[in-house]
């Protein structure tokens, strides 16, 4: 999927179905930590029955309080880098799963918009962590175009396209 294409809904519920046959198949548990998305992620992933059996938490911090007492984030990382920034995310999804019962993660942290942006991070920057648990984090940094709502998708897509490919021998 190109970087600025928004997708549908259908579209993100494809995705989330696919990444639950894959975490099914796979007998693993996914866990999110979620900034900018609020929850979107594991919205469209308990969109779809029985994802009980693949998918354990999503934690929605925002607040760099509930990044650091939710997900571990060193205090040190937010004020050096900030909070959109790939040693957040990094911290971010390593601690979604140390407080979890999953094997498998995504986070995601990044600027929608339509403020909060500046020269060095301009609205629609994104960076998207994955980690499985026992192995090493890989983040990336994604510049989505379009209004908060097409940030916020195109994030999601990418996040669950993150997990496929993880997943996908």
């Amino acid at each position: 999927m190109d970087a600025n294409v928004i997708p549908t809904d259908a579209e993100l519920h494809r995705l989330a179905i696919a990444v639950g046959e894959q975490l099914k198949a796979n007998r693993l548990m996914l866990v999110t930590a979620e900034s900018c998305t609020g929850g979107w992620i594991a919205k469209m992933i308990t969109d779809i029955p029985g994802c009980s059996e693949w998918f354990d938490c999503g934690v929605a911090a925002y607040s760099y309080e509930a990044k650091q007492a939710l997900l571990g984030v060193r205090p040190e990382t937010l004020v050096e880098h900030g909070a959109v920034s790939e040693e957040t995310c990094m911290e971010m999804v390593s601690g979604v799963l140390i407080a979890s019962g999953g094997n498998v993660a995504v986070a995601v942290t990044g600027i929608a918009g339509p403020g909060g942006g500046g020269v060095d991070k301009p609205v629609g920057s994104v960076w998207i962590g994955w980690k499985r648990r026992g192995g090493y984090p890989k983040a990336e940094l994604f510049h989505f175009a379009g209004d908060r709502e097409a940030v916020r998708r195109q994030t999601v897509a990418h996040a669950l396209l993150g997990i496929l490919k993880m997943l996908t021998p």
